[in-house]
């Protein structure tokens, strides 16, 4: 079954769908239930796979990334191939590096076998791992043995991804003499290592985080007492679409009291033109155009990568000036997220200055464009998602490769149906005014 997902997934790759997107007529009203957390559903499922006795987890995220981490917990033998799914791939290092008798091999897309594992890789062998690479040094695909591991204190560096530190997290409690991570520097995107303690101490598991230091003692996980959230990061989308058509967007499953770091989202989108109501009398999450925006928007986005693209084109929409750090992690990101925007962004005559690695800047200035954008994904569900919105204001847009969004919001395009948005083929021509254009 794996295998046959696996090649079902490259088939659909090649088999591309692009959509030309034309916004709603009149007054936009959407209501909707946001796909679960996919971070929370994919610690959910190691979590689970590591507790003694524990029925299934349900319900989970609907997505590629948590139904691979699913689907591989159950292999003990054979090749084990995660797609594009990063997150998965992590995750599954660490977890088949302490599973006893194990012999995997991890594999994943071409994309994939580019994006890095080394420091993680090297913090599980100096705990005793049996872990090979078969390609490039540093990155998949893996050959693991797995075994029980004795513990112990690592020092790691945090500023690659905060997804090594959480893979290493979830397995300590399963070594024999637990685990000391000793970080060597502030860990980018560091909500999301709360978060994953969050989500162990509501299975039981106790650890302490105090200044760079996190320490796990041995322990049994219990099964995990907690449901998995609506997702914060699928909202971005919708945030852009509101604050771009004054429009009404109410979202069923938004928890104002999440362990999801990018709950931040309501109050960046503050700053832009959105108030969140979270006990709205139309039931639900509703999102409340302002006319209050900030002339020019600043931020480091170390805590927060995935939520860059739409706060970016959203400010490329709206005219509001922005300089944003903390970027380094989108460089290693389903594609290189700093150059996409800057390149995607040049096709509606806007040049986004990449100052450094980690800083991208926008002073306001615009080009004339003489063409309908045809804007690129990169295979990144994010890209397409928080490009989409650009039809409020360009209608006739196209968006290629619009499968990608399946990695995390499979529900995506219907959901943007449901809102009134007409999605055409975007490989025929734009219709023009009366003419009886047939839906995809």
């Amino acid at each position: 079954m794996q295998k046959f997902y696996a090649d079902f997934t490259d088939f659909a790759y090649l088999c591309t769908m692009n959509y030309r997107i034309i916004p709603p007529d009149g007054f936009l009203e959407a209501r909707l239930a946001l796909p679960l957390s996919k971070s929370m559903s994919n610690r959910a499922v190691i979590i689970n796979a590591l507790t003694p006795g524990a029925a299934p987890i349900t319900p989970l995220a609907e997505c590629d990334d948590t139904r691979f981490i699913a689907e591989a917990v159950g292999r003990t033998s054979g090749e084990v191939n995660v797609g594009a799914a990063g997150a998965a791939m992590r995750f599954l290092t660490a977890y088949f590096a302490v599973r006893e008798g194990a012999e995997v091999t991890l594999d994943g897309t071409e994309r994939l076998r580019h994006r890095p594992v080394g420091p993680l890789v090297d913090a599980l062998r100096s705990l005793g791992a049996q872990i090979e690479y078969l390609g490039e040094e540093g990155f998949p695909p893996l050959k693991i043995s797995g075994r029980r591991l004795a513990g112990g204190e690592i020092e790691i560096s945090p500023s690659i991804s905060s997804q090594f530190i959480s893979a290493l997290l979830m397995v300590a409690p399963v070594m024999t003499a637990g685990l000391r991570v000793r970080l060597s520097g502030e860990p980018v995107s560091r909500p999301y290592i709360v978060m994953t303690l969050k989500m162990m101490a509501a299975a039981g598991v106790e650890s302490e985080f105090y200044g760079y230091d996190i320490e796990v003692r041995p322990q049994t996980y219990s099964p995990l007492g907690m449901q998995v959230e609506g997702d914060w990061s699928a909202a971005a989308p919708w945030y852009q679409i509101d604050v771009m058509s004054s429009g009404s967007v109410v979202i069923e499953n938004l928890t104002d009291r999440s362990v999801q770091g990018d709950r931040v989202l309501a109050d960046i989108f503050v700053r832009l033109g959105v108030n969140t109501d979270f006990n709205s009398e139309e039931g639900g999450t509703e999102l409340i155009p302002s006319p209050d925006q900030d002339a020019r928007l600043d931020l480091d986005f170390s805590p927060m990568p995935d939520l860059v693209p739409s706060v970016t084109v959203a400010c490329v929409m709206l005219g509001i000036p922005f300089r944003f750090t903390g970027l380094s992690t989108l460089r290693i990101k389903e594609c290189d997220r700093v150059q996409a925007l800057a390149d995607e962004m040049a096709k509606l005559g806007v040049i986004i200055e990449i100052e450094a690695a980690d800083i991208m800047r926008w002073d306001g200035g615009r080009r004339p464009v003489t063409e309908l954008p045809r804007f690129a994904t990169y295979d990144d569900h994010r890209m397409a998602m928080a490009l989409a919105p650009v039809a409020i204001f360009i209608p006739g847009i196209v968006v290629e490769d619009v499968e990608v969004v399946s990695k995390s919001y499979p529900g995506f395009w219907d959901d943007l149906r449901s809102a009134g948005f007409v999605l055409l083929d975007g490989d025929q021509p734009f219709p023009e005014p009366g003419e009886n254009a047939e839906e995809s």
